[in-house]
This record gives structure tokens, C-alpha cells and sequence, in this order.
């Protein structure tokens, strides 16, 4: 408690406009209502997939340790609870990481929103008509609406993509949305193609490092999952978890990707990643207004009604691990393995008053 994450930054008091006991009751009421079952990952894991051949697990597992997580204000964390030091699957937040690997590329000039893949990147996935027709922005906002199999999984067996009936069956990129973990890996494929490096190396040298994470976060893939660069293969990670990978972080490392995020880009004297990047992430999908370049947004209080419309998320496992962002109260909050998010969302934010009247973007 108490901790400074941005060592030598001071951006103000943190319990300022703060109901401490408030604070203290919301992060007690998380720890009490931990997620069932994650003890035995593989077995909570196989209620993941709808499609009984395509439910094998491809990647490692890590067995859930119980409820836990950090609050941070004006980058102090004010209040944790479980061990926020424990390194935890962190499912679909992994996609909000990845696009600010996505971001690393786009500051470096390699990486147009708006251009083709293909144009810099030779793989198959892109060749065809529709693959020709998809962009960075497609591949990362999830509107690409490709079809076909990576790594031994289709884009059909994924049933989250047909939840919200917003994916335009056979249309063109940009049409419809769907939420589809195999588009995801096909956009990990993507960026270390382009990068040609692997994107564990790629987060840890231009944002881990830089916001003085600590060593022991890793991002895996499937067996399976290597590309030919240059005669050498390189590991591909996977955007999500659906059959094991994806990136293992702990909780308080987390929320320093939140914080950073928070702060435009900004790590003490350091630009790490753009503001207009930053930006970005957080503009509206066409197509799906609560979602940005993999990040979800609270904008219209359609991801978490009952949270403030000045929040941001990445969120994985049906909010069970989340990663929330509200400018408007300078707050953080990274949470892992606890049930009814929504409830701490509403209480945390209800205990610090917000800096700034408005809370929409």
C-alpha cells in the first residue's frame, strides 16, 4: 500500500476526493467472491470451446491461485487484495496487449492503420481476394471477418463470435464485427511477420522494461505456433486462452501497463508509446461503438452499465480479469479471478470522487 509506480512522478495526492473506508470495503468484497473451478485449469478450460473437436487444449496451462488485484490512484496503489504478485492466465486482456505491441510498430513507421497487410506481410492468410482486402485496423478493431483454420482451429468454432450477431457472414473486412480468438493468433501471426521478432521480446524491450515491470510476466503460444523467418522459427503467441497460451502477467504488473495507458504513453521523461497511439485504441469501431483497436469502451455504459462512462478496459474470461482505465478519476484498477466485477467497479468508483466533470470521451 502506498507504493509508487512511476518512481520520481508526482501527479498529486491520491487520496484526494477518496472514501478510504469505501475503498477498503469494495477491494475486502472482491477477494470474498473468487471464481470457481480455476484451481484445475484444464478442466475449467474445456467448457471454453463449443465444438467438441476442436476442444483440445494446443498450449501450456496455468492453475488459477484465487482472487486477486490492485487499485492505483494518480499511481499509488491505494488499495490490493489476494497477492497481487501472483502471475495468473490473463485470457482476452492478452488482445489490449498486444495492440500496444501493434503501437510499438506503428511509432516505428512500419505499421499503417489503414494499409493492407499484405502490402509488408507474405502470408497465405492474406492472398487470397478477401485476405488482400484486410487491413492493420481490420485485423485489430476484429472486423476482419476472415475465414479459415490456424494452428489446427477454424474461425467457425469459436462461438463468441456469433454472440452479439453483429458479423456480416462472407462480407467484406470492415462490415461486421465478431470477437474470434483465431482472428486474434492470425493477428500475432501478422505482427511478427511484420516485426520479424518474436512479440514476447518485442513488449519486453519497448514497454516492460521501460516501465520497470517485474521479470517474471511470459507469453506463450501453441505447439505448434512458429514462423520461418530467415531459417530461424519463431514462436508465435496466441491473443487469448481459449486453448491454453496467451500472456501471464501478475496483477500490480498489469497495472502498470494500465497507468502507462493512462498517461498517453507517458513512463517518467519517456514517450513509450505514442499518444496518438493511445488515441487510437480508444476510438470507436464503425462497426462496434464499444469497441476500439482491442480495447473495450464504456463510452455508452454497454460493457459495464452500471460503471462510469470514462472507462476503458481490456477484459478477459467475461471480466473475471480486468484491466479498467477511468481518466476522469486518474484510477486503475487490475483484477484476477474475481466473480461480479461489475460490483467492484461500481464501489471503487463510487470511493474516489472524479478530477474531472465529464465522464465520457
Amino acid at each position: 500500500m502506498g507504493q509508487h509506480l512511476e518512481d520520481g512522478v508526482e501527479l498529486g495526492d491520491p487520496w484526494a476526493g477518496v472514501d478510504a473506508a469505501g475503498l477498503e470495503h469494495a477491494a475486502r468484497a472482491q477477494s470474498e467472491r473468487p471464481v470457481p473451478g480455476v484451481e484445475d485449469m484444464a478442466s475449467y478450460l474445456a467448457a471454453q470451446v463449443s465444438d467438441d473437436s476442436h476442444r483440445d487444449v494446443v498450449g501450456p496451462l496455468l492453475d488459477g491461485q484465487g482472487a486477486g488485484g490492485v487499485v492505483l490512484r494518480r499511481g499509488v496503489v491505494v488499495a490490493s487484495w489476494g497477492d497481487p504478485a501472483q502471475e495468473e492466465m490473463a485470457f482476452s486482456a492478452t488482445k489490449s496487449v498486444l495492440s500496444l505491441v501493434a503501437g510499438v510498430a506503428f511509432d516505428d513507421g512500419r505499421l499503417r492503420l489503414d494499409e493492407p497487410v499484405c502490402r509488408l506481410v507474405d502470408l497465405p492468410q492474406f492472398a487470397g481476394g478477401h485476405g488482400r482486402g484486410i487491413t492493420w485496423r481490420h485485423l485489430l478493431d476484429q472486423t476482419s471477418q476472415w475465414e479459415g483454420e490456424l494452428w489446427g482451429k477454424p474461425t467457425a468454432v469459436d462461438a463468441q463470435s456469433t454472440r452479439e450477431g453483429t458479423e456480416s457472414a462472407g462480407g467484406p473486412p470492415g462490415e461486421g464485427w465478431a470477437y474470434n480468438d483465431v482472428r486474434v493468433n492470425l493477428t500475432a501471426l501478422a505482427l511478427t511477420a511484420l516485426l520479424r521478432r518474436s512479440l514476447p521480446e518485442v513488449l519486453r524491450s519497448r514497454i516492460m522494461e521501460p516501465i520497470g515491470a517485474s521479470p517474471s510476466w511470459s507469453w506463450h503460444g501453441y505447439s505448434e505456433s512458429v514462423l520461418d523467418v530467415d531459417g530461424h522459427a519463431v514462436p508465435v503467441v496466441s491473443g487469448g486462452a481459449h486453448w491454453g497460451g496467451g500472456l501471464w502477467i501478475n496483477a500490480l504488473d498489469l497495472a502498470r501497463i494500465g497507468h502507462l495507458c493512462l498517461r498517453g504513453g507517458r513512463w517518467g521523461d519517456r514517450q513509450v508509446v505514442s499518444r496518438r497511439w493511445i488515441d487510437e485504441m480508444w476510438t470507436p469501431c464503425p462497426v462496434k461503438r464499444n469497441y476500439g483497436l482491442s480495447w473495450w469502451l464504456n463510452d455508452d455504459r454497454t460493457v459495464w452499465p452500471e460503471a462510469p462512462a470514462s472507462g476503458r478496459c481490456a477484459r478477459g474470461n467475461g471480466g473475471s480479469h480486468l484491466l479498467w482505465i477511468d481518466r476522469a478519476r486518474d484510477l486503475v484498477i487490475s483484477s484476477r479471478w474475481g466473480s461480479d466485477v461489475e460490483s467492484l467497479l461500481t464501489e471503487v468508483s463510487r470511493a474516489v470522487k472524479p478530477d474531472q466533470p465529464a465522464e465520457r470521451r
